[in-house]
């Protein structure tokens, strides 16, 4: 049996895979398959589909109600994030097919093309995601930390910029999915898989990982833990100004925190089950049966969790933002036909991703301004 073929038993063979090479043989391996993960996996696939659809519509709709008059520039984000997530929610129904045929991808002559656009958007998703999130976090470092000289990092013309920018290097970072991804037959069907067999694809499966969670995760955890440094000392000398500054401050860094925790917690996993299996690929390490039990299955529980993070969002926009639940309100009013209740909205009103204010008062001293 050739390396080509090895690879395949080795990632995709859902009956019988192979341990060790030893004098020249191979030892079969049991199935390291997850007992009823072709019904259990279908079923979360089609549960993120629907509430994801649903969430990040319903975000945009609520987003872009008020139109830009009534909108705050981080709400750019906002909305590019869930569509971004709105358009990976589409592909799942396939993944959630495949899933209940084991693995399996059969969709007639048209296969090879939705093995690859698919995948191609989800991993466009990924990296769009994972760069809003980033650019969002910036954006609050800049509002909350540098206000004073981030304005025109800050207009509306340089968010617009920044969007595209993110949507054209997330569209390139996705091409190695479109080129190596394809149908390849194993066993008693085809797989929509990775070429294992480019070196180049491998090497750049693992550099990407860096690029798109270490890297952001990094610039995250920095502009934040600044911004509560910063939200600390301001809210301190506030405090007796202002008794409820220290409660809106409290809730301000669990915003902040609910953010980070969940981003970390959706795509940690997925990334190092990927680096650690691309890793033996690239070492020509021939894993036990156990260790490729393991290696297989941790992928697919990671990558399902890292698939909610798409409909995540929307829960806590709804949870934590406070000024996002009047809008929705406002616009559940408006279409029952009831009077909308006169309510002024401050451009610079918190919002979820940071919990901090959009900007900051300066009549004689810095004032913090946090959502009701």
């Amino acid at each position: 049996m050739d390396a080509h073929t090895h690879d395949q038993f080795y990632d995709y063979d859902f009956n019988y895979t192979y341990d060790n090479y030893t004098d020249g043989e191979l030892t079969l391996c049991p199935s390291s398959h997850l007992h009823g993960s072709n019904i259990v996996l279908p079923i979360l696939y089609y549960i993120i589909f629907l509430t994801g659809f649903l969430g990040n519509l319903f975000v945009i709709i609520v987003v872009t109600s008020r139109g830009k008059k009534g909108g705050r520039l981080v709400d750019t984000f906002v909305v590019n994030l869930a569509l971004a997530d709105l358009i990976f929610v589409f592909t799942l129904p396939l993944w959630a097919y495949s899933a209940s045929r084991n693995g399996y991808w059969e969709f007639g002559s048209s296969g090879n093309l939705l093995c690859k656009l698919s995948s191609y958007i989800i991993s466009v998703n990924r990296f769009s995601n994972i760069f809003f999130l980033t650019c969002m976090s910036v954006d609050r470092y800049l509002a909350v930390v540098k206000l004073m000289d981030s304005r025109y990092l800050r207009s509306s013309r340089c968010i617009q910029i920044t969007c595209a920018a993110v949507w054209l290097s997330s569209l390139v970072f996705g091409i190695p999915s479109l080129v190596y991804r394809s149908l390849d037959k194993n066993g008693e069907g085809q797989s929509c898989i990775d070429d294992k067999t480019s070196s180049f694809f491998l090497v750049l499966s693992l550099i990407l990982p860096l690029l798109t969670f270490v890297l952001p995760v990094f610039i995250i955890m920095f502009c934040y833990g600044t911004i509560i440094l910063h939200l600390k000392k301001h809210c301190a000398a506030a405090v007796a100004a202002n008794p409820r500054t220290e409660a809106r401050r409290r809730h301000s860094l669990k915003m902040v925190l609910s953010i980070i925790v969940a981003f970390v917690v959706s795509w940690l996993p997925y990334n190092i089950f990927k680096v650690i299996t691309i890793s033996s690929q690239l070492l020509n390490i021939v894993p036990s049966c156990e260790e490729h039990s393991w290696q297989r299955n941790g992928i697919l529980v990671s990558c399902c969790l890292a698939f909610l993070n798409s409909c995540v969002n929307p829960v806590i926009y709804f949870l934590l933002d406070h000024h996002f639940r009047r809008r929705a309100k406002n616009l559940f009013k408006t279409c029952l036909g009831q009077s909308k209740s006169v309510q002024s909205y401050n451009s610079s009103a918190s919002f979820t991703n940071t919990g901090t204010s959009e900007s900051f008062g300066t009549s004689g001293r810095t004032q913090l301004q946090m959502s009701e």
